[in-house]
């Protein structure tokens, strides 16, 4: 039976409300450090990188090329003007967000995202920007993926900046496996580079006529995660395997991570692929994981409004729907804990405010803020 609009707009109205997300309804989620705070503070469309503005506004880029604004009150602005264009199919779209060191003075903002090239290709690319007045203007490429290929998968990309200011870009080896080991190519590698583009007299390749110059690490496989830790000021990622062998990583300079001739994963349709022990000439990884955790955004936390996980680093699980904790002694990982989230994690950071906040992952995306809860709050 139909439901005529004109005698039923009152009880339209209402189930129009109750469909609605409730955005400001706080739910738990069980941890060792007692029950969490999870408030949902804006609805967004497959958000994938978030960066806090230094007035503690969120910009948030979502897969099909806006990047757009969430303010204190989780009001979603319109998408920002000049963003460059996006490729935006399969794993590809816009993908991290960063400020850039000085943003306060200099107004850069520094985006990563699959950018189109001839004949259907693309590839991961960096760009920079002065954001003033919500518009986007001097937009400069500064890292481009070479070669482009086609295909919709492993673009990476996370940004991390460095206490000497450069700039590290993550990628994916676009699922081609043999290109992470060919240094003449950018796929399946940790790149560095100064901000405006260039490339540092220091990093590992330079002057090697059989490398590219940005190349910082290389043999890694879909690296989506990066963040700097605090007390050594060192770079770690986080690196999707394949069926299984799920990594993190401190990637140094001029060092081979493996892939695709080790993994502690095997290939989709179950060939083996050797362990890493099996070849001491790679890097192995800190730690891995097997089954997968599809990890993505990576943190390390320093905030108060959790105390007990000070110090601790926070991982972006998507397919085990989690946050998954790691605590540290020294650069050793000595535990591990899981927030269930009953979602996809794509992004977790840090907040000025001193919470840990997340994007959760797919078309219904939202941005969410995580604090330890009252004791009322059970």
């Amino acid at each position: 039976m139909s439901l005529k609009p004109i005698h039923f707009a009152g009880a339209l109205a209402a189930l129009l409300l109750l469909s609605q997300p409730a955005l400001a309804l706080n739910e738990t989620v069980k941890s060792e450090a007692g029950p969490i705070a999870v408030e949902t503070i804006a609805q967004l469309k497959s958000p994938w990188g978030f960066a806090f503005l230094p007035d503690g506004e969120v910009l948030v880029t979502e897969k099909n090329g806006d990047l757009v604004k969430v303010s204190k009150d989780g009001k979603v602005s319109d998408p920002i003007e000049g963003v460059p264009e996006v490729w935006a199919n399969g794993q590809g779209g816009l993908l991290d967000v960063a400020l850039d060191p000085e943003f306060e003075t200099n107004n850069y903002i520094y985006l990563t995202y699959a950018e189109p090239g001839k004949d259907g290709k693309a590839g991961t690319a960096a760009a920079r920007g002065k954001l003033k007045d919500g518009k986007l203007t001097d937009v400069e490429v500064i890292f481009r993926q070479k070669p482009k290929i086609k295909g919709p998968n492993h673009f990476g990309s996370r940004l991390a900046f460095a206490p000497d200011g450069k700039l590290f870009i993550t990628t994916g080896e676009r699922f081609q496996f043999d290109p992470a080991q060919d240094l003449k190519t950018d796929l399946g590698k940790v790149i560095r580079i100064n901000k405006d583009g260039s490339v540092p007299d220091d990093n590992p390749f330079v002057g090697d006529d059989k490398a590219l110059p940005e190349i910082w690490s290389y043999g890694h496989r879909n690296v989506q995660g990066a963040a700097i830790k605090p007390d050594t000021g060192e770079l770690w990622t986080v690196e999707l395997g394949p069926k299984g062998g799920d990594e993190i990583n401190k990637p140094e300079a001029g060092k081979n991570y493996g892939w695709p001739v080790v993994s502690w994963g095997n290939n989709y349709d179950d060939t083996k692929i050797p362990n890493p022990p099996t070849h001491p000439e790679f890097e192995d990884a800190v730690k891995y994981w097997n089954p997968v955790i599809s990890p993505s955004g990576f943190t390390f936390y320093t905030g108060k409004a959790i105390p007990e996980w000070d110090g601790d680093a926070l991982l972006a699980g998507m397919s085990s729907s989690a946050i998954i904790r790691l605590t540290f002694d020294g650069d050793k990982i000595t535990g591990e804990e899981r927030l269930d989230m009953g979602s996809r994690i794509r992004d977790v950071g840090q907040g000025p405010d001193g919470a840990v906040w997340a994007l959760t992952d797919g078309t219904d995306g939202k941005l969410i803020r995580l604090t330890k809860a009252d004791k009322t709050d059970g």
